[in-house]
């Protein structure tokens, strides 16, 4: 029997295992996804909350830095997201991927103790063409075991952070250990931040009042090293990174089934961001942006064309469409995407399969997909 999770059995759950425990809890290779209907988990964790009166996202309010760095705890949802590739000094690719989220259940959310509402769920993954290494980490606010800081900009949960040195994300240092492997890479500005769709403010269907504030940065340059298991000595790398922070409340429509997401550097200076939402007997909604050093260009769904080319069976049996053909015809750029490592699934909390990708055609281009929603 499949069982669908809701955020108050979630919440809890999550008290009961503390009061147990009192410590930190862990979930390694957590198997949601066995017992759940992927999208109706999806939507349960990221719809909006009509029972209570969290901000509305509207337009006409643009994103400003530094003052949106942190966090938005008058809005119902919140997800820094960061993916770096890099290469050590042999040669060898790796991807790193970091996720920070918070969900709000009520608006409690600056009560001290286990009345506050804010939920902290956080996941680090390391991989090659070969293997992957992950964890994910989920707290409760209020008992200071996960939060956010603004004077510098710090976010934690338990003994993962990140820390800046001012109110902007950057420079800022990712460190991150577990029982099993450990990062620590440093992040630097190397191009302007960049707002997506109207300022910031961010559609996300053609006619439904969904959308998101969002912020990215493109072009960011990575040094440090990583810790591939306890007994290995640790690994110098050094590579590109590009980060994005979004914030609502609601970040899915009530129809919406997922979302296809690619990022692609097509070169030094470009980075080419497009994504795919799809919904119920609807046509997806595209939306994305062409970002250089010197300009921003939004792009629309009449600008995009994205196409799903061959259904591959994973590990466990779950088919996914891991090579697609992404068009921007108006600015001549034709790929076909490739995964570096096929078995990319990260059985969180939210699953999705997210990994490093390569591409053929207009571009040779790497970057990295998210899958939601299969």
């Amino acid at each position: 029997m499949k069982v669908r999770v809701s955020l108050k059995y979630l919440i809890g759950f999550l008290i009961l295992a503390a009061l147990v425990s009192i410590a930190s809890i862990v979930f390694r290779d957590f198997k949601f996804e066995d017992e759940a209907e992927p999208n109706r988990e999806l939507s349960s964790l990221l719809s909006v909350d009509t029972k209570h009166a969290f901000s509305p996202v509207l337009p006409n309010n643009p994103v400003v830095l530094p003052d949106d760095s942190s966090f938005h705890p008058q809005y119902q949802h919140e997800w820094f997201h960061y993916f770096a590739n890099v290469r050590d000094k042999k040669g060898h690719l790796y991807t790193v991927q970091w996720s920070y989220f918070r969900i709000a259940h009520d608006q409690r959310v600056d009560e001290l103790g286990w009345l506050n509402s804010q939920v902290y769920f956080s996941s680090v993954v390391i991989s090659n063409d070969r293997k992957v290494w992950r964890e994910q980490r989920i707290a409760r606010g209020g008992i200071g075991q996960a939060g956010v800081s603004a004077l510098p900009l710090r976010m934690w949960i338990d003994d993962w952070t990140w820390r800046s040195l001012g109110r902007n994300p950057f420079p800022g240092h990712l460190d991150v250990k577990t029982d099993t492997f450990s990062l620590s890479l440093y992040s630097d500005l190397d191009g302007p931040y960049v707002l997506p769709g109207e300022q910031g403010f961010q559609r996300k269907h053609e006619t439904e009042p969904t959308a998101t504030y969002n912020l990215q940065a493109p072009f960011l340059k990575v040094y440090g090293q990583m810790k591939l298991t306890k007994e290995t000595d640790p690994i110098a790398v050094e590579g590109t990174a590009f980060m994005s922070k979004e914030w609502g409340s609601g970040l899915m429509s009530s129809k919406q089934q997922g979302w296809d997401k690619f990022v692609l550097k097509l070169d030094d200076d470009t980075t080419l961001s497009v994504n795919r939402y799809r919904h119920e007997e609807e046509l997806p909604y595209m939306f994305g942006t062409l970002s250089s050093k010197e300009k921003n260009i939004v792009l629309n769904s009449k600008d995009i064309v994205i196409l799903p080319l061959n259904k591959t069976v994973i590990e466990g049996g779950r088919v996914l469409p891991l090579e697609w053909r992404i068009m921007v015809p108006r600015y001549n750029i034709d790929l076909k995407t490739a995964p570096v490592n096929k078995q990319s699934w990260l059985p969180f909390i939210v699953p999705y399969w997210e990994g490093a990708i390569n591409t053929t055609g207009s571009d040779l281009a790497h970057g990295y997909m998210q899958l939601t929603g299969y």
